[in-house]
C-alpha cells in the first residue's frame, strides 16, 4: 500500500480529525512562507526583525517597514487553493473536529471552513491592535491612515503602539486559544499536520500531544520536520495535489 493510500485509509477510519496547518498551505495562493527556498526571510533575512516583538517595539524604523509591508501583503489579493478546498471537503464529510492554523491570512474561512471550527493560533492580519490598551479594529481602517501619510500610526484611543493582531516571536499565544487547541489535540483520533515545518512552538508541540494521547499522525510537508519520526505517514507531495487525493 502506498503512502497516499495509507493516509487515505487512516482518514477514512477516523471520526475525529484535527488539522494543524502552516504556511505551506497558502504558498499556492501566492503567499510565500518564511523559511522555504522562496521564503520571505530566506530572500530578506532583515525582514525577520519585523516578526520579533522586542525589535518591533524598540525601533520606529522596523515599525515603518512593517506598515509598508502590510500595505502590500499578498493576503489582500490571495484566493484559496485546492489544499484549502480539500480541508473544506474533509469538514463536510463530518470527520473534521477542529482546524488549528498557524496562518494569519484567513484563507481557510474564505474557502468555506466553518469559522467556529477554525482556531487561529497566531492571530490574524485582518485586524490591528494596540499594544497598550488592546483597542482592536479592522486593519484596512489603520492601513488607510498609512496610505494617507502616517508612517507609524499610533492608537487613536491611548496613543500606544499599533501592530497587526498577530502573534510575534516573544509574545505568548492567547491562553484561551492555546487551551482550546490542546483539548482538541488530546481528544482527536487523527492529527493531520499540513504545510508546517513544525519548528515553532507551542504550536508544533500539539503533534506530540495528539500522538501521546493515542492519535494517528499524518505529516504533509515539502521538507523534513522534527515530527516525521512520530508520524504514521509522511507525504512530501505538493499540498494542492496530495490533500485532495487523500481526502477524496
Amino acid at each position: 500500500m502506498s503512502e497516499v493510500e495509507t493516509a487515505r485509509q487512516l482518514l477514512r477510519d477516523a471520526s475525529r480529525v484535527v488539522v494543524l496547518s502552516g504556511a505551506g498551505v497558502s504558498t499556492d495562493s501566492g503567499i510565500p512562507d518564511f523559511r522555504g527556498p522562496q521564503g520571505v526571510w530566506t530572500k530578506n533575512p532583515a525582514a525577520e526583525k519585523q516578526s520579533h516583538i522586542d525589535e518591533y517595539v524598540a525601533s520606529g524604523e522596523v515599525r515603518e517597514e512593517s506598515w509598508r509591508a502590510r500595505l502590500d501583503h499578498p493576503a489582500w489579493q490571495a484566493k484559496p487553493n485546492a489544499a484549502h478546498l480539500a480541508l473544506v471537503s474533509l469538514e463536510r464529510s463530518g470527520r473534521l473536529d477542529t482546524l488549528l492554523t498557524q496562518n494569519i491570512d484567513g484563507l481557510h474561512q474564505q474557502a468555506g471552513s466553518d469559522p467556529a471550527k477554525v482556531v487561529e493560533l497566531h492571530g490574524t492580519i485582518a485586524d490591528s491592535i494596540c499594544l497598550s490598551c488592546g483597542d482592536r479594529r479592522d486593519m484596512q481602517e489603520t492601513l488607510d491612515r498609512v496610505r494617507a501619510g502616517e508612517a507609524d500610526p499610533d492608537c487613536q484611543v491611548c496613543g500606544g503602539l499599533l501592530k497587526s493582531a498577530t502573534i510575534s516571536f516573544g509574545q505568548p499565544l492567547d491562553a484561551e486559544v492555546l487551551d482550546r487547541a490542546r483539548l482538541a489535540a488530546l481528544s482527536c483520533d487523527l492529527m493531520l499536520a499540513v504545510g508546517s515545518s513544525l519548528s515553532v512552538h507551542p504550536a508544533a508541540g500539539l503533534v506530540d500531544v495528539a500522538a501521546a494521547a493515542g492519535a494517528s499522525v499524518i505529516v504533509c510537508n515539502a521538507s523534513e520536520t522534527p515530527y516525521d519520526d512520530v508520524a504514521d505517514v509522511v507525504l512530501r507531495d505538493p499540498l494542492s495535489e496530495v490533500l485532495p487525493a487523500i481526502v477524496a
